[in-house]
């Protein structure tokens, strides 16, 4: 079979016990098909395949793929991000809604895909600036989600929001979460947060336990830029990370910008994969089972 994806770069925490013996059998695989293989320089993996720095894997690569769960996808895409590469995740997680191919169906789907018969999807992702008065600033890209999140446990953070300079809101809580599609599945969703199809460009603005019940989570285009400052009080500040990993610290004396990425993340699946079926899955959406059995009985 001649491949689309002539070099792969694979990643994950080899050291799982669940995730070794997958890559290993993606490692042989890959190799009957005469496809260089290629791993972080740090990767601890026991397998004849070349190592990179993982900065460097991008541009040596047809495709990135990550075994694990959806953290791994994530991690992945920080290393994909800036560049045209694929994302492909072999899910050994829990909920996994990016790494949706299962390792039983691994190889044969592999197959599919190396002869290009997939499905392949963009996604948005979105850009944190982290500005300080000195002129001092940080950025982050994120898949997910940028979040803001109180610094001490039993205070509440008070900060503004403001969506292309037109003012929002002054909220009370625990924090702050702005999700891509893509994230609004994750910590948005369990903040009570909607659902948004991926293909959508847009994202959502997420209280996390705010202390007033009106204010609600509040969905706006990806092209509108988000301002948020915390209220000037004494000893405030609360930390900011995108896709899990801190940024920094949102003071009084500076300010966080979003706006959507330059870029987009590409995702690759089977030529079978379906949305909606993942949420069906991974949600529990539909009959019971004891509504399922009744009926069966039902048409006996």
């Amino acid at each position: 079979m001649d491949s689309l994806f002539k070099t792969i770069a694979l990643v994950g925490r080899f050291d799982d016990p669940r995730v070794k013996d997958p890559v290993i059998s993606l490692v042989e695989h890959l190799r009957q098909h005469n496809i260089r293989v290629i791993v972080a320089d740090d990767a601890v993996i026991d397998l004849e395949v070349s190592r990179l720095p993982e900065s460097e894997i991008a541009a040596e690569v047809d495709l990135i793929i990550a075994i694990g769960g959806d953290g791994t996808m994530l991690h992945a895409a920080g290393v994909a991000a800036g560049s045209d590469i694929p994302l492909l995740g072999i899910n050994r997680g829990r909920l996994g809604f990016l790494a949706d191919v299962m390792p039983v169906d691994m190889l044969p789907k592999l197959d599919q895909i190396l002869s290009g018969d997939f499905i392949r999807e963009t996604r948005l992702m979105l850009k944190a600036r982290l500005e300080e008065n000195n002129g001092n600033c940080r950025e982050g890209l994120a898949l997910n989600d940028i979040v803001i999140q109180r610094w001490e446990t039993g205070r509440m953070v008070d900060f503004e929001t403001r969506v292309d300079g037109c003012y929002i809101n002054t909220h009370s809580g625990d924090g702050l979460i702005v999700a891509t599609p893509t994230g609004s599945t994750a910590y948005a969703l369990s903040c009570g947060g909607p659902i948004i199809e991926p293909k959508l460009e847009a994202v959502v603005v997420v209280p996390v336990c705010p202390h007033t019940l009106s204010d609600r989570p509040i969905v706006i285009p990806a092209s509108q830029e988000i301002e948020v400052r915390l209220v000037d009080r004494a000893d405030i500040r609360a930390e900011v990370a995108a896709d899990g990993h801190s940024l920094g610290w949102l003071t009084n004396s500076s300010r966080l910008l979003i706006s959507a990425a330059d870029k987009h993340i590409s995702l690759i699946h089977p030529p079978e994969y379906e949305y909606y079926e993942i949420l069906r899955s991974k949600l529990h959406w539909g009959r019971n089972s004891r509504m399922r059995q009744a009926l069966e009985q039902d048409d006996d």
